[in-house]
């Protein structure tokens, strides 16, 4: 039986209840890599990797992809280093088994008008041309990249979606929700992968995990041989263009002077492996 579905048992006590749920939650916790804090991942792995499949195939089948060999090239480029600075890591700390999990897929979608890029769960990205501008080179799209890579291991698409079915769908499981509901659970999905442009109604946990994904982003591109420190210009260029029309990658980010603070406290964390990859 799913986690969830003991919603949908027989009544019981309310605090027998809440001591079954307490129990679950804490069970279904993980680790986040590098911060250390516990995520409530109450979805299991299989089935998001059946439904990001199955929504990435439908995303990129009403997208025009981008047919300008060289920016594709280097997206997949940039992309296969983050993916295989990211495997790293998860051997290094103790969780070698969960790239089982990851098929890592890097497309280009043709639209400058979308200044976005996300990274579904087991891998399944997508840029749009329209965020190009400010990455400028391969460095600004490590940046990027990094950064989407590092909520698909952080499993914050997972915790979002859990906390989504929790407070949209009074915890249904994910399998029983999309049958009942298959509209709203879908749009859930989107929203917590950052597929969709609405801010949400997790606007606090996705700043956390905004914060999060930086810090362990910068880390990802200074393992695959980039400069984390242009993690700052790229994110003074993306300021520059909130201040006229926000686009949807910092729909649910922190403030700009809040997130380049932070990125500077993590600077030192990240240099070193940038330094030993460039030896």
């Amino acid at each position: 039986m799913a986690a969830l579905d003991l919603i949908h048992c027989k009544p019981i006590g309310r605090r027998v209840f809440g001591l079954i749920l307490a129990v679950v939650i804490v069970s279904a916790c993980a680790e986040v890599p590098i911060t250390g804090r516990s995520g409530l991942h109450l979805v299991p792995n299989a089935e998001l990797a059946t439904m990001s499949l199955e929504q990435y195939r439908a995303v990129l089948g009403k997208s025009q992809l981008s047919t300008d060999a060289r920016q594709v090239a280097m997206v997949r480029l940039v992309g296969t280093r983050i993916a295989q600075a990211a495997e790293a890591l998860l051997k290094e700390t103790g969780a070698r088994d969960a790239i089982a999990n990851y098929h890592w897929e890097f497309n280009l979608i043709q639209d400058d008008k979308t200044v976005n890029a996300w990274v579904m769960p087991g891998g399944k990205a997508a840029v749009y041309t329209g965020i190009l501008p400010y990455t400028r080179n391969e460095t600004g799209l490590a940046v990027v990249l990094g950064h989407e890579v590092a909520h698909a291991l952080a499993g914050h698409g997972n915790e979002r979606l859990s906390q989504g079915l929790l407070t949209q769908l009074g915890g249904t499981a994910l399998s029983v929700a999309l049958q009942s509901q298959p509209q709203l659970t879908q749009t859930l999905f989107m929203e917590a992968f950052g597929v969709g442009t609405s801010v949400g109604f997790l606007l606090p946990y996705s700043r956390l995990h905004e914060s999060e994904a930086d810090r362990i982003g910068l880390t990802l591109m200074a393992r695959a041989g980039y400069d984390p420190r242009e993690a700052i210009p790229f994110w003074q260029r993306m300021q520059a263009q909130e201040q006229s029309r926000p686009p949807e990658f910092l729909s649910t980010h922190p403030a700009p002077e809040t997130r380049i603070r932070d990125i500077q406290s993590y600077m030192a964390e990240a240099l070193p492996y940038y330094q030993k990859s460039n030896r």
